[in-house]
């Protein structure tokens, strides 16, 4: 009998290094996807394919990144149990998107382990169910199409990600809404918080102003 190849997953899964603090992730939690983005300086914002699948979804934790193979969600499966408590998956697969890589056993798995959400660059199913369990996926949307599960096929967890045009690391704060979904570098966390917090001080300054009759021209200087 032919031996089958099977790839050792533990050569490509590592440890998340740095996170945010649990403070950190308090704060972020209070703050909108687009108000995150816009305070780290226009970056970090995920393809605006990727949305909820459910209108209440949101996200907000520390990234586990999964380079999965295209086509294969085995490496999905690995992450559930390489991840912590709070921790959110984000899943690139080499832009082959439409399968369902992830559904209703997956997310019983997850909210079981007590992980905080999926961010995933491709497609997803069950898409009723996924409501009704109530953990966080965020996907480009639903695809019937199947998944393998192939051993030999390389697969990578807490290595670096691209995520369309963002490059996402292990321990990136994710934070996601109705809106969309933005990364924000470990580094920056606190820093991007504390914009983004004056930031959300300023707009609601402005919209008391707009309250009382003034205009956009006027408060921004445009007329």
């Amino acid at each position: 009998m032919t031996a089958v190849y099977r790839i050792d997953p533990s050569l490509t899964t590592r440890a998340v290094l740095s996170r945010p603090t649990a403070t950190e992730l308090d704060r972020a939690r209070a703050l909108p996807a687009a108000t995150v983005h816009e305070a780290a300086g226009k970056i970090g914002a995920l393809p605006r394919a990727i949305k909820p699948v459910a209108p209440s979804f949101h996200v907000c934790g520390p990234a586990v990144t999964v380079q999965s193979p295209p086509g294969d969600n085995l490496w999905l499966h690995r992450a559930i149990y390489a991840a912590h408590p709070g921790d959110i998956l984000v899943v690139a697969v080499a832009g082959q998107f439409d399968h369902g890589y992830w559904g209703e056993i997956m997310s019983t798995a997850a909210k079981t382990r007590g992980l905080g959400g999926l961010v995933i660059d491709a497609c997803v199913r069950d898409g009723i169910l996924l409501e009704e369990i109530g953990f966080p996926v965020f996907s480009r949307g639903l695809c019937i199409r199947g998944t393998g599960k192939d051993f030999g096929a390389p697969g990578w967890i807490n290595f670096p990600i691209l995520v369309g045009s963002v490059v996402v690391n292990a321990g990136d704060l994710i934070v996601g809404d109705g809106d969309g979904v933005a990364a924000v570098p470990c580094a920056r966390i606190d820093a991007v918080l504390a914009a983004a917090a004056r930031r959300e001080r300023e707009e609601a300054n402005i919209l008391d102003r707009l309250k009382s009759g003034e205009t956009t021209l006027d408060i921004y200087g445009w007329s």
